[in-house]
This record gives structure tokens, sequence and C-alpha cells, in this order.
């Protein structure tokens, strides 16, 4: 497929529009819908005493992923000793420090240390399907874009594989394969409906492939759509996530719109922004995003060595 002249400004869309999404929704983490004033730009405070545009684990755990990536091309290996980096010494953090990090990651984190394996680390229960993989996924798709669509059978491997150190479960792996399709779409600018249609080619292909877990299918098939809060949760479940990040953005008439309805849920709202981030700088690019969060995002200087190493 050709590349239009905005590839790059979509890829770094992606990226920066997943930290984005964290910081804006960092200060607000935990706390139900409606029980804040509502998001409109930066803040500090939140869970963790975050100064205005500080970014949590997503953008972290992103880092070290596209960092990985960068440096060493596509090692599952090097992936997961970048997260044990981080969490064990704050490596990828926007402070120096780690602040929050799931249940989950850590008990997989741990088990690869034991056994070196980041195959079999991640938990393949249902019951551990939270949405620590597909908050992280967008150095994938950014670097692998490429692949889609003439590739896809080993762009959703790297897809799937991304999500088994750390969210091994049938709905996780499931939803990282379904999102990163989606953005690998969006990063090459087709049309926001085509790509959220559940007739389009590429989803239907992927589910004849690796049949979607059926509460991904469900997604894919256009439950974003139909419901509206609180039916649509910020939740940390990978499910509930994955489809409200969906909701805030099939619709939205900018990238502003977008993560500010994601944050404005509430609950695992950095998270949710991540995720919708990660779509939203994917459609509306680098350009899209307001000029005032891209000045006020901490951490650039981090962020933008690894960006450039990614995107070339």
């Amino acid at each position: 497929m050709a590349l239009d002249p905005s590839f790059t400004d979509r890829r770094r869309g992606a990226i920066l529009g997943l930290a984005i999404g964290d910081a804006l929704g960092a200060a607000v983490e935990f706390q139900p819908a409606g029980s804040f004033p509502e998001v409109t730009g930066f803040r500090a405070g939140g869970p963790h005493g975050l100064i205005s545009g500080e970014w949590t684990d997503d953008t972290s755990m992103a880092l070290a992923l596209a960092d990985s990536i960068a440096e060493t091309g596509w090692d599952l290996s090097d992936q997961a000793e970048r997260y044990v980096a981080w969490w064990t010494r704050g490596d990828y953090s926007v402070n120096g420090r780690v602040f929050d990090i799931g249940v989950t990651t850590v008990q997989a984190l741990q088990i690869f240390r034991e056994t070196g394996n980041p195959w079999a680390s991640g938990n393949p229960s249902p019951r551990a399907s939270g949405n620590g993989s597909i908050m992280r996924l967008a150095p994938v798709p950014v670097a692998y874009v490429r692949l889609f669509p003439d590739q896809l059978d080993l762009l959703v491997d790297r897809l799937i594989e991304s999500s088994r150190p750390t969210h091994a479960s049938p709905q996780c792996l499931s939803a990282c394969a379904y999102f990163g399709v989606l953005q690998s779409g969006l990063l090459h600018g087709l049309p926001r409906d085509q790509v959220l249609d559940p007739h389009w080619e590429p989803v239907q292909s992927l589910h004849e492939r690796i049949p979607l877990h059926p509460e991904i299918l469900e997604i894919a098939q256009g439950s974003f759509r139909t419901r509206k809060p609180p039916r649509i949760q910020g939740s940390g479940y990978v499910v509930r996530s994955l489809e409200a990040a969906l909701w805030a953005f099939h619709d939205a008439a900018d990238f502003r719109q977008a993560v500010l309805r994601a944050v404005n849920l509430g609950d695992d709202a950095d998270t949710t922004g991540a995720v919708c981030g990660q779509l939203a700088g994917a459609w509306f690019g680098e350009s899209g995003i307001p000029a005032e969060w891209r000045a006020g995002l901490a951490g650039k200087d981090q962020i933008e060595p690894i960006l450039q190493r990614l995107v070339q």
C-alpha cells in the first residue's frame, strides 16, 4: 500500500496520543465518573501526586516496548527485560520512580525473572484480563505498519506476542490483535468509518485466521456505537477498556473531544485515555493534537529520542 505524506504525522501521533491521553487521565484515576470536575486539560494531583502533564505506567511500558523494538528488533525477552528495568529501577518512568503497576503485570514479571521465558510468564486465566497490554500497544503497529495489509498474518503474530509477557488471557490476546489491526488501518490513512465497519476485510481475515474472543467480537461488531455510559465503562477489564476507547473515538470531531470523552469516564481514566489516544493520534495525527497538550506533556526528553528511532 502506498504511504501518503501524513504517514509520519500519524505514526508520531499514535505514540504521543497514548502519552497525552495517559497524562490527561492520571489526575482522576480511580475516581467514579461524575465525581470530579470535568477534565478539560492537564491537571496536577491524582492518587500518585503527579504534576501537570506527567504520565503513568501506560506510557512507561510503551516506551520500554518502543525502545526495545527500535534497538533490537522483535525480541520478546528484551521487551520483558525492559519492563523489569522499569518495575525494579524506574527506567522509563516520568519521575524516576515506580508508582503505578498492576498486580497482573507484577506477577508476570516475577515469573519472567524466575524462568527467563517471556512466552509463558503472562497469566492465561480469563480472570487476569486487565488492559495492561492494549495500553502500551501502539509501538507495534507503528513499527510494523508496513506489514499491513499484505503480511497481515505476521503483523497479527507480533500484536499477539507483544501481550504474552504480561497478559496471556484469550481476551487480552484477542484485544491486542483487533486493536492493532485497527491502528494499522488508521495509520495508513484509511477512512475511520471503513476501519471501524464490522465488515472491514482485514478484521474479517483476522477473525477467520484467529477467531476473536466472543467479547472482543461483540466490540468489533459495533457494541461501542450502540451503548452509552454508564453501560460504557472506563474499566480496568480489557474488554470494557477497549469498548470505552472506541466509543470515545468513533465519532469524535477531533483528538481533543475523543480523549476527553475517554478520561471523563473516570475509573481507570489514564488507561482509557491512553487507549483512545492511540486511536485518535493515529487518525488525527500529531498535528491534530492540541498544541498546548504537546507543549505541556512532561518527559518529552525521554519520549522524543525513542520516538524518532522508532519511526525511522
